[in-house]
């Protein structure tokens, strides 16, 4: 994502071309990072010139530089498109430009996440809310999620709060704070978070899910919220979820091979059975491919999040 870059690179570029008189010595050999970076400006022109949505982009901010929702559909679009170092520089521009906009900022702050860059992205958003405290609940919302995500609950709770403080009938933001109550072990408040966010919207698959774990957490039934929220296959998958995050390998095992009764090859519990092979030491029963990591840093990091279901809005609300 780095146009600035490459201006400075081409200035040198030209520089080098004007010296005239002297023999040409060879050029030096191009370093790995040199020659990735310069197959990432080719290919970023290329993008520009190939897209025509990005194309059009480009025309119309040109023809209006301070229309900032052209810059951030520019900025999706070069990301969406495989170019997230472009993204994250159109994004540090958008910043400069328009200082006090929450969506530049979030976009920004998106870049970086793509890019692993947590915890910088997590800076940026911190500084914006703490300076514009009203300015909308999105950043709050993000900052809890990306708190969340470096392990920094009791921060993450914070900013989910400050978020749900500024927009209290948002269903996805009591599912945030249900989610990271949970991960702090708070069961209890964890659920009555998680059931105002289904009161607000009973479609809520994320919150459901996030229901169902809590419930299985706390010894009560919860196989009707996981097939409430999805098909039987990954019901029986997300109740195994939970059943192993308790070391019910034995009970977990069963739900795995009810979910593949309906689902052979069904990802997320073919994932689990691999977990479950690690963690008990029995193996998997079925023909698997490379074994996952160990430990419960895979659930905590792989289970909950992509296994139970619990992933990103496609509406690009900040959920969990």
């Amino acid at each position: 994502m780095s146009r600035l870059a490459l201006i400075g690179c081409l200035a040198l570029l030209a520089a080098g071309c004007a010296h005239r008189g002297r023999q040409a010595r060879p050029a030096p050999p191009v370093s790995g990072v040199v020659a990735t970076f310069q197959r990432q400006v080719i290919n970023a022109v290329d993008a520009g010139e190939g897209d025509l949505a990005i194309r059009d982009l480009r025309r119309r901010l040109a023809s209006d530089p301070g229309n900032p929702a052209v810059r951030l559909e520019l900025i999706r679009r070069y990301r969406e498109a495989g170019f997230p170092e472009v993204a994250l520089e159109h994004a540090r521009l958008a910043a400069e430009r328009f200082p006090e906009n929450p969506e530049v900022r979030i976009e920004l702050a998106t870049c970086l996440r793509v890019l692993g860059l947590r915890a910088e992205a997590a800076e940026i958003l911190e500084s914006f809310f703490r300076d514009h405290p009203r300015s909308s609940p999105e950043v709050p919302a993000w900052l809890g999620i990306l708190r969340d995500e470096l392990g920094q609950w009791p921060q993450g709770e914070a900013a989910h709060r400050a978020a749900l403080a500024l927009a209290p009938g948002r269903d996805y933001l009591h599912n945030n704070l249900g989610y990271n109550l949970l991960r702090q072990g708070r069961l209890q408040e964890g659920r009555q978070a998680l059931e105002r966010a289904l009161q607000l919207n009973p479609n809520s698959a994320a919150a459901r899910n996030n229901l169902g774990l809590a419930l299985a957490a706390e010894g009560a039934p919860a196989l009707d919220q996981f097939q409430k929220a999805g098909d039987p296959a990954a019901a029986h998958n997300n109740l195994a979820c939970a059943l192993i995050e308790q070391g019910r390998y034995a009970e977990a095992r069963k739900e795995l091979e009810i979910a593949l009764g309906y689902s052979r090859n069904h990802p997320a519990a073919l994932a689990n059975l691999k977990l479950i092979s690690e963690l008990d030491g029995r193996g998997t029963g079925v023909e698997l491919g490379q074994a996952p990591r160990s430990g419960w840093s895979r659930f905590w990091s792989g289970v909950w999040r992509i296994l139970a279901g619990v992933e990103q809005d496609k509406s690009q609300r900040p959920q969990r």
